[in-house]
């Protein structure tokens, strides 16, 4: 089966995560992906959080499945003529270097679409233009500034950056989106353009429902939110809303039977409009069916606090499992609390490729994140991270067609090996 990208090859220069999240992703779709990388230290990711001494690290393997590695000095003369061969022969060039680390390295836009005028440059920033553009920025920098941290959290604590890496690896996807789309672009203009991610703009893209309340706050409070059936007033900004649901129907995280000792002992619960006689069977409270102090979403809103409470009194009875399986029958929408063990326990997530087994050469074993996108003819094969520079002769050889002699003269430049420590006199 051929896969969707096969034939598509891009030159990465990215490092750290949101950068590889996007690579790794084309490469899963058959794109092949060369790794640029320092002689002698690689992505700084190899050796951060290292769990096993001298080897990858898991946040390194964990971003760079499937791709190729080659080592290449750009400072060095011949280090730029490899590299300017490598542009010539590749369709997309990804990086997500600080700004104007391209330009320093003598490789400007301008230039590169001079050397190959189909080349994508896809870029990964911060911030777009404006005040903030040369500001350097890390994954919570981006959910603080693009509107999570402040719409997450409690009423009455701090801003809270969430687990999820929605400023790195979500700027990814969205980089990867960008490239293809500019891909398919190219098939009838003939021509390569730029294609720039901002890290901000990418968490406020993930963040829109916040800015939809933010415009529906000039109107009127938020109904849904546990502020208003408490009848705390709102402020002129959205406020954190704990674990209200951003969907319009009102949802809590409940505990369930075990919390004492499990932290991940919860159920969401949204007690949706359409299914909400079924959920007062379900918790032993049919007359809430007919009570106008119950019956209709409006009347329920003040009561929102003792409701949660009730339905909280019947999910403590239950482990998260039960519960999910006793309401699923009745279509109302829940969801367990599933733990990162809970998570990589799960076999149907095995079956699927959504959790996958890796084996690596110094590593052994371990367990990554597959391909998330399905396609039904473009099957995803996860296969192991390079070790640095692992391809770096075949890449030369077989891409850019370089001989035994070229390649030992290459090396001799010292353009694909770290330099060498001299001894003290």
């Amino acid at each position: 089966m051929t896969k969707a990208l096969t034939g598509v090859r891009i030159l990465d220069f990215t490092h750290v995560q949101s950068g590889p999240t996007c690579t790794q992703l084309l490469a899963w779709f058959g794109a092949d992906v060369i790794k640029v990388e320092r002689p002698g230290v690689g992505d700084i990711t190899r050796g951060q959080l290292q769990d096993i001494p001298n080897v990858d690290s898991l946040y390194f393997t964990m971003l760079n499945h499937n791709k190729r590695s080659i080592t290449l000095d750009t400072k060095n003369p011949k280090g730029k003529e490899v590299l300017t061969e490598l542009i010539k022969k590749c369709d997309v060039l990804v990086e997500n270097f600080g700004p104007g680390v391209l330009d320093r390295m003598g490789f400007p836009w301008e230039k590169i679409q001079a050397i190959n005028p189909k080349m994508i440059v896809a870029s990964i920033k911060g911030f777009g233009p404006g005040p903030y553009e040369d500001c350097k920025v890390y994954e919570n920098v981006a959910q603080c500034t693009g509107g999570a941290a402040s719409t997450t959290g409690f009423r009455d604590g701090l801003p809270l950056v969430t687990g999820a890496q929605i400023g790195d690896s979500g700027t990814g996807l969205h980089l990867a989106l960008g490239i293809v789309t500019a891909l398919y672009q190219r098939t009838h203009s003939g021509k390569g353009q730029r294609v720039t991610a901002a890290m901000q703009d990418g968490v406020l893209n993930l963040a829109r429902v916040k800015l939809r309340d933010q415009q529906r706050l000039a109107h009127g409070p938020l109904k849904e939110y546990s502020q208003f059936g408490e009848g705390i007033p709102f402020g002129d900004a959205v406020p954190r809303a704990g674990n209200d649901s951003g969907g319009g129907q009102p949802g809590r995280i409940l505990k369930c039977k075990g919390f004492e000792t499990d932290p991940n002992a919860y159920i969401y619960f949204i007690t949706q409009a359409p299914v909400w006689e079924k959920i007062c069977d379900v918790i032993g409270e049919p007359t809430w069916k007919t009570d106008p102090n119950y019956a209709k979403p409006a009347a329920r809103l003040p009561r929102l606090n003792e409701i949660f409470a009730r339905i909280e009194q019947w999910t403590m009875t239950k482990t998260k499992f039960e519960a999910m399986e006793i309401l699923n029958k009745d279509d109302i929408p829940c969801g367990p609390i599933l733990s990162m063990k809970e998570i990589a326990e799960d076999q149907s997530l095995r079956a699927t490729g959504t959790v996958v087994e890796v084996d690596h050469p110094t590593r052994g074993k371990y367990i990554s994140v597959g391909n998330p996108i399905k396609l039904s003819d473009s099957a995803s094969e996860v296969t192991r991270s390079p070790l640095l520079g692992e391809h770096t002769d075949e890449i030369l050889r077989s891409v850019l067609g370089f001989s035994d002699h070229q390649v030992a003269d290459i090396h001799k430049s010292g353009a694909l090996d770290p330099p060498q420590k001299q001894a003290a006199e």
